[in-house]
């Protein structure tokens, strides 16, 4: 039986300037202040699983947290490597992310801790129209994409495809794999340069209706798809210990975030359509996002033994060098 660890809660595109980190002090007014805005970053994906980035920042939630001496910076990112990185030269003090990078970088020595979930499933495999795969058993010699090699969605599929005998040409197998966003995965279907994707929602539901792909495996299906925290909320060790109030206040306004998100679903459908606009200049249709929506559950929890299942099978493909131990991944200090 597994067991829920709850924890509190307090995210694809261009915005990689240089932004200063937690505590880090701007100076206001004359050289003689004796009050200093400090500026926090903010960083997320701008998919529909990170809505609750999306929501704190359309509602005020952190700088209600966290007050107005405090300046807040949000930077958004095309995959799971660029925020990792992010994070670990302290250009981001804490955002969301999927657990496959945070896993990856754990096990190679990097300060990364999780302070709180986000949202749980959403990942599908879809079939471009053009491949001729109406099942898993068509996937042989066909080539995949994912947003990166190792990622969250990636290691889902391929712990999936283990059942019925099907690997990456990573591993020995016979299907092809190449990464890519999301937002141009139509395009790549349509021009048949791949055949498969595994992708978060609502790019799934997008595809199928833009180009009529087809959902081979949906997200209740795919491993881990109905119990693995899909998003996270992550932070560093040393900026948990040097600032543990401000990192207790981001995950207060995830908390608040999310709640907002189960009170008011058709508000944060368009706040989080108008943020994703923003960023990717794409427009998603309403009634994708409705679809979208279904499939993902927005919580703070995160469940222990599911993500050190998921990182045994992440060590299973050959995605990590050796079998992990992630007792101390999860910092449950936050834990209400």
């Amino acid at each position: 039986m597994n067991k829920k660890t709850k924890i509190l809660g307090a995210s694809f595109l261009l915005s990689m300037g240089l932004l200063a980190g937690c505590g880090t002090d701007s100076t206001n007014g004359s050289a003689g202040s004796d009050k200093a805005e400090k500026t926090v970053v903010i960083g997320y994906f701008p998919n529909i699983d990170h809505a609750p980035a999306m929501v704190a920042k359309e509602k005020g939630y952190y700088e209600k947290e966290l007050g107005s001496d405090v300046h807040i910076e949000y930077k958004t990112f095309p995959d799971g490597g660029a925020f990792m990185t992010a994070l670990k030269t302290g250009d981001i003090d804490a955002g969301l992310v999927g657990p496959g990078p945070v896993m990856n970088n754990f096990t190679n020595g990097a300060d990364v801790k999780i302070i709180a979930g986000a949202s749980s499933g959403g990942t599908a495999i879809v079939a471009s129209k053009k491949s001729g795969i109406d099942s898993i058993e068509d996937f042989g010699g066909k080539t995949f994409i994912t947003p990166g090699v190792g990622c969250t969605h990636d290691v889902q599929m391929e712990t999936f495809l283990q059942e019925y005998g099907v690997t990456s040409a990573r591993i020995g197998g016979s299907l092809k794999h190449v990464t890519g966003n999301p937002a141009q995965y139509a395009s790549m279907f349509e021009s048949g340069k791949v055949d498969l994707a595994a992708v978060p929602e609502p790019w799934a539901s997008q595809l199928v209706k833009d180009v009529g792909a087809k959902i081979i495996v949906d997200s209740n299906e795919i491993a881990y798809g109905k119990t693995l925290p899909n998003t996270i909320l992550v932070s560093s060790g040393k900026k948990i210990e040097k600032n543990k109030d401000v990192i207790a206040k981001i995950v207060k306004a995830q908390e608040e975030a999310i709640a907002f998100i189960k009170q008011n679903p058709e508000e944060a459908k368009e706040i989080t359509i108008k943020s994703i606009k923003e960023i990717t200049k794409q427009d998603l249709d309403k009634d994708v996002v409705d679809t979208a929506w279904t499939h993902i559950r927005f919580t703070d929890e995160v469940n222990q033994d599911v993500i050190q299942q998921f990182a045994d099978s992440s060590f299973d493909l050959h995605f990590l060098k050796e079998k992990p131990d992630f007792a101390s991944l999860i910092d449950t200090q936050f834990i209400n």
